[in-house]
């Protein structure tokens, strides 16, 4: 079908889709959010929890979360599918929710346009869907909007390329470029695009080329107050491979007639095509003391985490520093979005490190130089999620657009409104148990994890529902390609579910990570690592024992790699496999925990006693002799666990 015709027949369909809502609205009862309710999060104290999800409050008051859908497939003629929100607030209060409507599939590189709906009462009902921009058999998307609030203009950055008719991703080059359009009467019309190519695309940021896609800022404080900023990402490649991977901010200081690339942090990618980081999908916050904050997606370098950030104090110009990669901040490889409420900053993300689930509010009382761990953060949904946005609505509360879906993150777009109240209160810190190893800070203990007799003293008895125990991360607890041994006693009589002993680095059957278990279902006790070697793809190896140790006493468990081979023992009794080589703590979210798998999806129920991590392969005769098996020397952890504090 030509696309003018498309265009045309999407027009009528939503006219008459919008005339028959209004006539059959008196006589049709409320619909419900398709829609998962919010939880309170698992671990948050049992005194503290919010009342996720709420829909019932006093009339005079706005309920503290509520959700519907905006965009899905079944309701919108023409579409098979949508993407990538974005979310502004213009001048007169409109919220404008944008998206990328996708036409023949979900792929990323087919025909795509991008579509906004329109709110004039802060979010509680939208209008119809309009086409700000046809693909027309080409991928027109990555909106990121930004709205100058002198002029009242609204700015929509997006991104061009050629367009597939199958769901593939664009060839490697892609032909990638920048645009740029305009709105003076918040959303209803816009102006015709214009490239931004000769501005803001440099001749060797030509492999790919994205804006945002979130919204942007305009900075209201100091020497660069009323300028525009947005984020873009970019590759080089040098007619054979991809050898950089680029970040900037893009900025204008005369609302928007002229654009220049501002900061910049560029990544070599070397011949063995492995590099250190790949900030992407920037997302932006001013400070309260006019700095920037820019959070990014990072994407399988070789540095720990899957969030990076970075700063900048002089309106774009310049960044304070590279990037740096966030190990602890949990998170699937997505992009996320910010937005400052007073001296808080919140970060909505889904809180999985390994898929793409669970999307979560987390804050930051300190310019984002720490975050609240999963178990802190408030749980918007369960279901599967994906990329959001944030925005804050002239009724004082907040806004999140963001993908999710019951099947699949792509399912739908939902919107989602709920007041600061309604986030998970800030919390003091947490019980801690002393960890030996040098330099070490004490360990959390999380969900009430409780004293009890020990092999050497006490240890911690874990109740299977929330406990455990968290080591705060310092660079010397991950392994790298390091030979280890890991030792700790465990006592239990579970006879199902998974139950997790110790786990270091990340999760899923990709990242790099090291863990020992008991399965009593399965009537062994397991260690397994996953290794990168290189660019190669990640490998596993596991070992097991014949035996589920459920009887109730307490059992000595080994996990060595050394000497080509990684070891399980228990009690002394070995088993073995050849190890497999590379690193098992890169790229991936990395934590360490105690009775915790670290998507907390299992927990353990018994106790645990003196866990101890050495960077090398401990020999027999050490494993076999109790002083060496509490000695300092090499050591990355030892708790004892036989003391809880506050």
């Amino acid at each position: 079908m030509p696309s003018c015709l498309r265009a045309r027949l999407r027009s009528v369909l939503a006219t008459a889709a919008v005339m028959t809502a209004a006539l059959l609205a008196p006589l049709l009862p409320a619909q419900p959010a398709h829609a998962r309710p919010a939880q309170p999060t698992r671990s948050t104290p049992r005194n503290q929890q919010t009342q996720g999800g709420r829909q019932s409050q006093r009339a005079d008051r706005t309920p503290e979360f509520e959700q519907q859908v905006l965009f899905r497939a079944s309701q919108e003629p023409g579409y098979a599918c949508f993407r990538i929100p974005a979310v502004v607030r213009a001048k007169d209060g409109t919220l404008l929710a944008f998206a990328e409507g996708r036409v023949l599939n979900c792929g990323d590189a087919a025909d795509i346009d991008i579509v906004v709906k329109r709110s004039t009462d802060d979010g509680r009902t939208w209008g119809p869907l309009r086409v700000v921009n046809e693909g027309a058999g080409d991928t027109h998307g990555n909106p990121a909007p930004i709205v100058d609030r002198t002029t009242g203009r609204i700015w929509l950055a997006e991104t061009y390329n050629t367009g597939r008719t199958d769901s593939a991703s664009c060839s490697v080059p892609c032909d990638r470029t920048p645009h740029l359009q305009y709105s003076d009467d918040d959303g209803l019309t816009w102006s015709a695009p214009r490239d931004l190519s000769p501005e803001i695309l440099p001749a060797d940021w030509n492999s790919w080329y994205a804006t945002g896609p979130v919204h942007g800022i305009q900075l209201t404080k100091g020497r660069y107050a009323g300028r525009l900023v947005f984020g873009v990402n970019a590759e080089t490649w040098n007619g054979s491979r991809i050898t950089a991977n680029h970040a900037a901010l893009i900025i204008s200081d005369d609302h928007g007639g002229h654009w220049r690339i501002g900061a910049t942090d560029t990544w070599p990618i070397a011949d063995d095509g492995t590099f250190r980081q790949k900030p992407s999908e920037l997302a932006l916050a001013e400070l309260g003391n006019g700095s920037i904050l820019v959070s990014g997606r990072e994407t399988d370098g070789t540095d720990l985490g899957q969030r990076t950030q970075t700063t900048s104090r002089d309106g774009g110009n310049s960044f304070t520093a590279p990037f740096r990669a966030l190990p602890d901040l949990y998170t699937p490889q997505v992009q996320g979005s910010l937005l400052r409420l007073g001296d808080r900053v919140l970060l909505a993300c889904p809180a999985d490190p390994d898929r793409r689930r669970t999307m979560m509010i987390r804050s930051s009382y300190d310019g984002g130089r720490t975050w609240d761990s999963v178990d802190r953060g408030t749980v918007v949904t369960t279901d599967w999620s994906g990329y959001s946005d944030l925005v804050r609505t002239a009724d004082d509360t907040v806004g999140l657009l963001y993908e999710g879906g019951a099947v699949d993150a792509r399912d739908e777009i939902r919107f989602a409104r709920f007041t600061e109240d309604w986030l998970t209160p800030r919390r003091g810190p947490d019980p801690v148990t002393p960890d030996l190893a040098p330099g070490a800070h004490p360990a959390a203990v999380l969900g009430g994890a409780q004293r009890t007799d020990g092999v050497f003293g006490g240890a911690l008895a874990f109740d299977g529902t929330d406990d455990a125990v968290r080591l705060p991360y310092r660079a010397s607890l991950p392994l790298g390609t390091k030979d280890f041994t890991a030792s700790l006693w465990f006592r239990y009589t579970a006879t199902s579910g998974e139950q997790p002993l110790l786990w270091m680095g990340g999760i899923g059957t990709s990242e790099p990570q090291v863990w020992l278990r008991g399965e009593p279902a399965n009537h062994r006790i397991q260690g397994l690592i996953t290794a990168r070697d290189g660019a190669a793809a990640p490998r596993t190896v596991s070992v097991r024992t014949d035996s589920a140790y459920n009887d109730g006493q307490w059992h000595h468990a080994v996990l060595r790699r050394g000497d080509r081979t990684l070891s399980l023992f228990v009690d002394g009794t070995r088993a073995l496999v050849a190890d497999v080589p590379g690193s098992v703590s890169r790229s991936s979210a990395f934590g360490v925990h105690i009775g915790q798998r670290m998507d907390s999806r299992a927990f353990f129920t018994g106790a645990i006693d003196e866990v101890h991590v050495w960077d090398r392969a401990l020999t027999d005769q050490e494993l076999a002799d109790p002083k060496a098996l509490r000695s300092p020397k090499d050591t990355v952890l030892w708790l004892p666990l036989d003391r809880v504090s506050r």
